[in-house]
């Protein structure tokens, strides 16, 4: 017997990012265009690499969001159609959008599936209900909103929701930031964010207190949200998707991310439960990405300031890539290209697709032709032991000395 489990959206940065995440686990990825879309500082996708996108993620059975979710001027919502034509043509499974004009847009000028954006921030069941009349088939919740929450709003409106269980958060109401307008001159809600909220500001109630009296703090910075621990209450309020917030981030975030959650995920729906034992490994893998400090976020309770990240931004940086698989030559070696510097002696680690980690310690390194040397550099193609579980965009990756000897013992 199966038990139903909830779709796992990753985010995908780039063409490269796409598969990775796919390769690893995620039913579904959410990608931007050129144009339209939050994250103007992400590769994001041209029209080629959107069409190679599309068809990899369908091949490998998972669907592709692709975000309209800036709010837009007259002379962008007149370009928007041509923009719509070429999703439709690549056969894009829906669009996240979050301005109603671009709703109607959407609606009548593409036969596009219609996602809400979080960016919206539907709170509600009438907020949800007046977005499902006007033809939106699935709503992102405002982050704000608890499961209990949208547990209600799932039985009042009949209707997709989909919530965030992974990722950065933000200090403001979910598209209603102006902080980096004023700090940076750059527009949050048309794809600007400069994050000015992590920045360190100094606290004075009194403007002739001297520079070294006042107090120094990150006060708008948010703890990461990491809900692997309450996946179980998702899957009980019925949430149909649950998603991971990181498009900029790195290609070993979104597979390690992709991966933990997707191998949470089949094992509920293998037995029904989250009594696993590798609950741990999950969790110790979760901590080896670029994150702060995990917390709840608002999933059972409003955040209050223990949900506060009072310390610089990256305070916990991210194990490096050494590598990415391109091609297993059997029972000789793997051939992978250096995305790091690593040298003879490092303890590296293959990150297969699925079950446990591989960790090895490297005597040498040879390149394509099989010259050995004594360090690679990034772009070197590099041949690597030979492990059969490994596959093409496996992510290899160089562990701390401390951690590899224990590892590889």
């Amino acid at each position: 017997m199966t038990h139903w489990v909830p779709e796992l959206l990753s985010p995908a940065g780039s063409l490269e990012k796409l598969k990775v995440a796919v390769s690893y686990g995620a039913d579904a990825v959410y990608l931007g265009g050129q144009n339209f879309g939050l994250r103007s500082a992400a590769d994001n996708f041209t029209e080629t690499e959107l069409k190679e996108g599309v068809e990899f993620a369908h091949e490998h059975g998972a669907q592709v969001y692709v975000v309209l979710n800036s709010f837009l001027y007259d002379k962008e919502l007149d370009d928007l159609p041509d923009f719509l034509k070429i999703l439709e043509e690549v056969k894009v499974d829906a669009v996240i959008v979050s301005d109603l004009g671009v709703v109607e847009t959407v609606a009548k000028k593409s036969a596009l599936e219609i996602h809400l954006s979080t960016q919206a921030s539907c709170l509600n069941s009438a907020a949800a209900q007046f977005w499902k009349n006007k033809g939106v088939t699935r709503i992102v919740l405002g982050r704000e909103v608890t499961i209990e929450e949208a547990k209600k709003i799932k039985e009042e409106v009949d209707i997709e929701l989909e919530m965030f269980i992974h990722g950065s958060m933000c200090m403001a109401y979910s598209g209603n930031c102006v902080i980096s307008n004023y700090t940076q001159g750059r527009d949050s809600n048309r794809g600007g964010c400069a994050h000015s909220c992590r920045f360190e500001y100094s606290i004075s109630n009194d403007n002739s207190v001297e520079d070294s009296q006042k107090k120094f703090a990150h006060f708008m910075s948010s703890k990461d949200l990491m809900g692997l621990r309450v996946l179980q209450d998702f899957i009980d309020a019925g949430i149909d998707s649950l998603k991971v917030e990181g498009r900029m981030k790195s290609h070993h975030y979104a597979g390690t991310i992709s991966k933990v959650y997707s191998e949470a995920l089949q094992y509920y729906k293998e037995n029904g439960n989250l009594l696993s034992e590798d609950l741990y490994r999950w969790e110790v893998e979760l901590e080896k990405v670029s994150h702060r400090d995990y917390h709840l976020g608002n999933l059972m309770a409003p955040a209050g300031k223990e949900s506060i990240f009072p310390e610089r931004q990256h305070a916990v940086v991210e194990t490096k890539v050494a590598a990415m698989v391109l091609e297993s030559i059997e029972d000789k070696y793997i051939l992978a290209e250096a995305r790091g510097p690593f040298q003879a002696g490092d303890t590296l680690e293959y990150i297969f697709f699925k079950g446990k980690t591989h960790s090895f310690q490297l005597k040498e390194i040879q390149d394509a032709t099989g010259e050995t040397f004594s360090k690679a550099r990034p772009g070197m193609l590099v041949r690597l032991p030979y492990v059969r579980e490994a596959e093409a965009l496996n992510i290899v990756r160089a562990l701390p000395s401390s951690l590899g000897q224990r590892e590889a013992r």
